[in-house]
């Protein structure tokens, strides 16, 4: 049956759905976006499931038989509509979502990647963890991996794992990757990351379908796995440095080892040694990059920042945005990225400093990247909210905030939530347009925070705080994103809506 015979089968606002799920890898953005425009329309509609699970006849294998009409769609159509309603399902009948997925797993269903989705959205529904997502097929090769990297001394390291291992058993002969060999001192050093960098790539190449979430017991394997190519990644990157300071001048080769030491020790700058610093007036982009892999700035500890960052302040003249990019991504992004606990104070004093004397080149450098992650902590909001309210120029704060919007292909955590709700309570002068991607933004993250609090609590500053830029439309959105609220604040966030006047 065609697609066009198949789209009959529903009504129009339906259609529009099936349209835009059937639209390749842009498909579950754009059924968002149509389902969106039509809450926005009519608050009160729902997703009707009932279409996709009844039976059609339809020929398999010589014979006439009855199938579940979502059955007879493409695979990409399917896999769209699990990631979809994965997205929604928050605001759908349980009882109704299972069906659909029961009516799904009655097909043969040969993609991995498609069962893995039934399992997972079956499990958020049901908020269980039975089980693993994980054929038995994948689990069988995973464990065999396992097993493999286990002997870490093996001779032709991890590349030789992966000889023999191909489709259906099927012996695949390891591609080999031709890179220009890079100049070094230490030619050894150089061999090993690259060999590590190309038993990389060839994992990244072998069963691309079958990244899924390890079981309880392979999860410590392969987080070892992990840490020894972050080991090999660091050690690629300190290579490449080492290899590219050849064309840096005599005299900022001269400063590597004398800011090094200062930073190492901890010891008290004086005058001579803040001078080493200058360097950084003198970088291009691309010396700049090499100078700071060269001094590791990522590992100087905590204590010793606040003085960096001063002698720093006393450059004249002020670093140029990209060296100041430079120097905060290196210095504090590895840091604040790896927090699991408030940051120390000295780590506040020195993020301070910077962004008060460089605000624009921290927004990019640091705030951008870290709410980008899409895993921001209390630790990293903590801090971020303190740069938001303390920092940070009303005109930062908007660009703060419209990198938050920009972010779509990331959803928001309770973190960002935090952030967002510091820059709204910093009274945005925010446009027309601002305020109408963020109600959108709102209406499609809602589902995901219907119980959260943070969520409420920032839903009722926009109502109360923000009243002159609701415009009926915006009202329609609004009240679709309260339709999904479960907390105590609901009547609140009610109240407050009504008593907008249009």
């Amino acid at each position: 049956m065609d697609l066009k015979a198949l789209v009959q089968r529903f009504d129009g606002r339906a259609r529009l759905l099936v349209h835009a799920l059937h639209s390749g890898a842009a498909g579950v953005s754009n059924a968002q976006t149509v389902f969106n425009k039509q809450r926005r329309s009519d608050p009160d509609y729902t997703l009707t499931l009932e279409t996709l699970c009844q039976r059609e006849a339809s020929v398999y294998e010589h014979a006439l038989v009855l199938k579940p009409l979502v059955c007879l769609f493409s695979e990409g159509f399917k896999r769209n509509l699990l990631c979809f309603l994965h997205l929604i399902h928050p605001g759908l009948p349980k009882d109704r979502v299972l069906y659909l997925l029961q009516c799904l797993t009655q097909d043969d269903v040969e993609n991995q990647w498609t069962c893995a989705l039934i399992k997972q959205l079956q499990r958020d529904i049901e908020g269980t963890r039975k089980g693993s997502l994980l054929t038995s097929n994948c689990t069988g090769k995973l464990k065999c991996l396992c097993e493999r990297f286990r002997n870490a001394n093996a001779k032709g390291r991890w590349a030789s794992c992966f000889e023999g291992l191909g489709a259906e058993g099927k012996e695949t002969k390891v591609p080999v990757y031709s890179q220009k060999k890079r100049k070094s001192d230490n030619m050894d050093h150089d061999g090993d990351a690259q060999e590590d960098h190309q038993s990389k790539r060839v994992k990244m190449d072998f069963c691309p379908g079958e990244e899924e979430r390890l079981t309880e017991e392979e999860e410590p394997k392969m987080r070892t796995s992990q840490l020894d190519q972050s080991a090999a990644s660091v050690s690629q990157a300190r290579s490449d440095a080492l290899g590219s300071s050849k064309n840096l001048p005599d005299h900022m080769k001269a400063a590597v080892p004398v800011i090094k030491e200062l930073l190492d020790t901890e010891s008290a700058w004086d005058e001579s040694s803040g001078s080493a610093l200058k360097v950084f007036h003198e970088c291009d982009p691309n010396e700049v990059e090499v100078l700071c892999s060269m001094l590791c700035l990522s590992e100087a500890s905590d204590q010793s920042l606040p003085q960096f960052c001063s002698w720093l302040l006393e450059l004249s003249p002020d670093l140029s945005h990209s060296t100041a990019c430079a120097v905060i991504t290196h210095l504090l992004l590895p840091k604040i990225l790896s927090l699991a606990e408030p940051a120390s104070r000295c780590l506040v004093t020195a993020v301070i400093s910077l962004c008060s004397r460089y605000p624009r080149p921290t927004c990019q450098a640091l705030i951008e990247p870290v709410l980008q992650k899409g895993q921001t902590g209390s630790a990293q909001a903590e801090l971020l909210c303190n740069l938001v309210v303390n920092c940070l120029e009303p005109h930062h704060r908007l660009l703060v905030f419209r990198n938050v919007l920009a972010i779509l292909g990331v959803s928001w955590d309770e973190g960002v939530l935090s952030v967002i709700h510091a820059l709204l309570d910093s009274k945005l002068e925010r446009s027309e347009k601002d305020f109408s991607l963020f109600t959108d933004q709102l209406c499609s993250q809602s589902p995901h925070f219907s119980k959260s609090m943070k969520f409420a609590k920032m839903l009722l500053s926009v109502l109360t705080k923000y009243q002159s830029h609701v415009n009926p439309a915006r009202h329609h959105t609004l009240s679709s994103c309260l339709s999904f609220n479960e907390t105590f604040l609901k009547k609140s966030l009610q109240a407050a809506l009504k008593r907008i006047s249009l």
